[in-house]
């Protein structure tokens, strides 16, 4: 941890070990709504800490990837299931099939009122309005194994390609841009639009966090640990961009200026996936072992 940085973590169980939170997002109903993929059910939890659990029985393929919609709902990936889910903040849930083996991951609103959302096995962009139309768009690598996607400030959808070494950009009307990163094996996978006008990702394979401007200039930053596999990352509050590191269980912050503080998580080993900004203003991150984890800074 840089010298001066200082964070609260706080963990919640929301659920059994085995169960694995993974996506998290805040809902338009001021809680925290996030995927158990191992149970196949969508949690909710109030800023007071009451937890719910939708629906009553398990969900075939496991819940992955959760964003809000722009229809007042949540929508998330079923990435073993071939579907689009949607529950709305009551807890009913509707699934909307996608092609068979695409492997949907990655899942976000888009400026034209759709949801996109990346196909990891078929390397397909998919776009899915809030009615269950679907389109796709292939990419030129059939194999670059689209993972993440986010709402960029040039009003197109950029996503990371985990095995094309790439961030890839498209826009409303499909007019695709692929960008190669300067690292090799850099396996990016999260990405989020930063308080900077620039998109931010993580590259796992290589322990960096990178930065690419919507002309397409990339910049990247090496993590103290070669080894922490950053996964997820968002834009958190006072302008500053946070990450999950897999292989090292901490949570990291970037500024825009590339500074990197690093901050441990208290269960050693525990797996941090998503990171979401929660409507309480604090970080929340999904934890495999079963828990949720609040992060305030100073």
């Amino acid at each position: 941890m840089t010298q001066g940085s200082y964070a609260t973590i706080r963990e919640f169980t929301v659920c059994g070990p085995d169960s694995g939170p993974y996506g998290i997002t805040a809902g338009p109903d001021g809680a925290l709504w996030f995927t158990l993929v191992h149970e196949g059910r969508v949690g909710r939890m109030e800023p007071d800490g009451r937890l719910t659990l939708h629906p009553p029985d398990p969900l075939p393929g496991g819940p992955m990837v959760i964003t809000a919609g722009p229809d007042g709902a949540l929508w998330f990936t079923a990435f073993r299931g071939d579907a689009i889910g949607r529950i709305t903040t009551g807890g009913d849930v509707a699934r909307f099939a996608v092609p068979q083996g695409c492997g949907p991951c990655g899942i976000a609103a888009g400026p034209d009122g759709a949801l996109w959302f990346t196909q990891m096995h078929t390397g397909r962009i998919g776009r899915i309005t809030t009615g269950g139309h679907l389109t796709e768009h292939p990419l030129p690598d059939p194999d670059a194994m689209p993972s993440m996607i986010t709402a960029g400030p040039d009003e197109a959808m950029w996503f990371t390609l985990n095995q094309g070494n790439a961030v890839g950009r498209i826009a409303p009307d499909g007019d695709l841009a692929v960008h190669p990163l300067p690292t090799e094996g850099s396996a990016p996978v999260g990405i989020t639009a930063g308080p900077d006008g620039a998109l931010w990702f993580t590259e796992i394979g290589t322990g960096h966090i990178g930065r690419i401007t919507t002309d397409g200039k990339v910049a990247e930053y090496p993590l103290p640990d070669p080894a922490a596999r950053p996964h997820a990352i968002v834009t958190g509050p006072g302008g500053d961009l946070w990450f999950t590191e897999w292989g090292t269980a901490h949570v990291g912050r970037i500024t825009p200026g590339g500074r990197v503080d690093e901050h441990p998580l208290p269960t050693p080993g525990c797996e941090p996936h998503s990171i979401a900004l929660g409507p309480d203003g604090a970080l929340w991150v999904a934890l495999e072992t079963g828990a949720l984890a609040r992060v305030t800074a100073a």
